[in-house]
């Protein structure tokens, strides 16, 4: 079962969204918050979530106040950005506090729902919002040196493989489009990581983008 945490200053959104989560398999919520020093407080007595659907603009404590103390606190929490706001500062500010997929509060569930499995399956859900910024994302990235990676130690399918992961399909449907194993996939993953020195799938995509092996 995986668990879920609503952080979110309008209830009537928030109890709405609640309702929808808890349709679907697989997910549960257990804890709904006003703002981040809300979910602190309740992380007292209730257990960490899995994924935590958070809003930016609440009171008290903001979205990237409380997703910077996720990040720091909560290492193995991801976070999904719920917001209105649709700007550059605002997706790129959340990108860097840790937050692993951004969408927009009026989008379907169908959209909603492939962002929460995407998170859950392969940590990120990088849909065409996440990829448009990423480019802005990597002019300020400060831990990813990828002008001296080793372009030509990658191979044919590991570039293959490095162009899927800047869409937003799971580990497992990026497996089924290139007709390999999910074990195949998680070989050509572990080794792009050893190489690049990249830790995570968004480093991953910024290398992509970085290196034109995709355009965005």
């Amino acid at each position: 079962m995986t668990t879920i945490a609503l952080v979110d200053d309008h209830e009537l959104l928030r109890s709405g969204l609640a309702a929808i989560v808890n349709t679907f398999e697989g997910y549960r919520v257990i804890l709904e918050a006003d703002n981040g020093q809300v979910m602190i407080q309740n992380l007292k007595n209730k257990p960490v979530p899995d994924i935590v659907l958070l809003d930016i603009t609440m009171p008290v404590m903001d979205g990237y106040e409380t997703a910077a103390w996720i990040k720091a606190n909560l290492p193995d929490t991801k976070v999904l950005v719920l917001s209105m706001l649709e700007n550059d500062s605002a997706i790129i500010r959340m990108l860097k506090n840790g937050a692993r997929g951004y969408i927009l509060k009026d989008s379907n569930p169908k959209i909603f729902r492939k962002a929460l499995n995407s998170i859950r399956d392969s940590g990120y859900f990088i849909n065409d919002l996440v990829s448009n910024k990423l480019m802005h994302y990597i002019n300020q990235e400060e831990t990813i040196d990828t002008q001296a990676l080793p372009l030509h130690s990658i191979t044919e399918n590991e570039l293959a493989f490095l162009k899927w992961i800047c869409t937003d399909k799971t580990y497992k449907e990026i497996a089924e489009e290139m007709n390999l194993s999910p074990r195949t996939i998680d070989t050509y993953r572990d080794n792009l990581f050893k190489k690049l020195q990249i830790k995570t799938r968004t480093g991953l995509a910024i290398f992509a983008i970085r290196h034109g092996i995709i355009d965005v």
